[in-house]
Order: C-alpha cells, then sequence, then structure tokens
C-alpha cells in the first residue's frame, strides 16, 4: 500500500520542480528586485562557488534528457566576445524534450518571461514580448544538434540564462557573471 502512495507523490514532485518549484510571488518579486540592482556593482560576493569558476570567454554546455543543463555557473570578462556552444546530449525527440539557451539581462522576470514563451511555439520558444530583455539565444536543438553563437557582455553584472522549452526553466537554469 505504501508503494502506492510513494509513486504518485514522487511524480507530483517532479512535476512541481520542472513548473518552476515551489517559489511564492512574493520570493519571486523579491529575487526580481535584487537582480534589478545597477549592474556595475561587484555581483561575485552572494553566489556560492563563483571562486572556483575561472574565468573564460569560451562557455561550452550540454542539456540532456534529464532536464539539466551539465554546468550553471560562468564567469566572463564583460567588454569582450563570448562564444557559447550548446549541446543537446538527449536522445528523446526535439518535439518532446527540445533544448535551447536563451542568456537573459540582469533582472528579467524569469516566470514571466516562461510564461510568455509557452505562446511562441512557432518562434522556438522565443517570446517577441521579452525581445529586449534577450541578450543571445541558440537555435531550438533535437537530440545530437549543437549550435554556437556569439555576444558581448557590455557591463558588469549576473545575466541568467535559461532553457525556454515548455516546463524547462523551472530546472535549466543558470548564470553568468560577468566581470
Amino acid at each position: 500500500m505504501k508503494k502506492l502512495f510513494i509513486i504518485p507523490a514522487l511524480a507530483g514532485a517532479l512535476f512541481i520542480a520542472a513548473c518552476g518549484g515551489n517559489q511564492t510571488n512574493e520570493q519571486t518579486a523579491t529575487d526580481s528586485t535584487e537582480t534589478a540592482a545597477p549592474t556595475t556593482q561587484a555581483p561575485a560576493v552572494d553566489i556560492p562557488g563563483l571562486d572556483t569558476v575561472a574565468l573564460s570567454n569560451e562557455i561550452v554546455l550540454e542539456g540532456s534528457d534529464l532536464m539539466r543543463f551539465d554546468k550553471t555557473l560562468f564567469k566572463v570578462k564583460a567588454g569582450k566576445p563570448v562564444k557559447l556552444t550548446f549541446k543537446n546530449v538527449g536522445k528523446l525527440p526535439k518535439e518532446s524534450m527540445g533544448h535551447n539557451v536563451v542568456v537573459l539581462q540582469p533582472g528579467t522576470d524569469l516566470p514571466a518571461f516562461a510564461g510568455e514563451a509557452i505562446k511562441a511555439a512557432d518562434a522556438e520558444y522565443i517570446p517577441l514580448t521579452f525581445a529586449s530583455s534577450i541578450v543571445a539565444h541558440t537555435k531550438l536543438l533535437g537530440p545530437g544538434e549543437t549550435d554556437a553563437i556569439e555576444f558581448t557582455l557590455e557591463s558588469n553584472g549576473v545575466f541568467p540564462f535559461i532553457c525556454s522549452f515548455p516546463g524547462h526553466y523551472g530546472i535549466m537554469q543558470g548564470k553568468i557573471v560577468a566581470e
């Protein structure tokens, strides 16, 4: 009898985590306010693990069928070109488990962005309504596909990146710190 209860409970927990988890509106508002601070501040202070990340403007990133990026924290030199190479290492079809990388401006409301991305299936889940918040993005990739993009982060700051495929941003997100 306990096994019958555990399976639906685990499925529910995974669903909630994939949809953005347990953030309340108050937490989201606080997070947005904190990241909306001027980007000229030294962002390195509050980010756990940043001291162990090497400074490099060459980013190599992978996404998998487990809805995970293999790395979630990068440090780059502001004002210099950044080359980001992304590969979908999964096996599931693009229609059900496509992945991309969308680099966003500091302070972007991630839940609002993801909500608009769901409506942008024809544009590979890149919402035009948030065009001013998008720094750069890869193509939506299927299994085994790779895309490389180049962009420059002109100012210091913490730039979030996500996968905008529906339901993925809650887990598939990370930060690029420009110094």
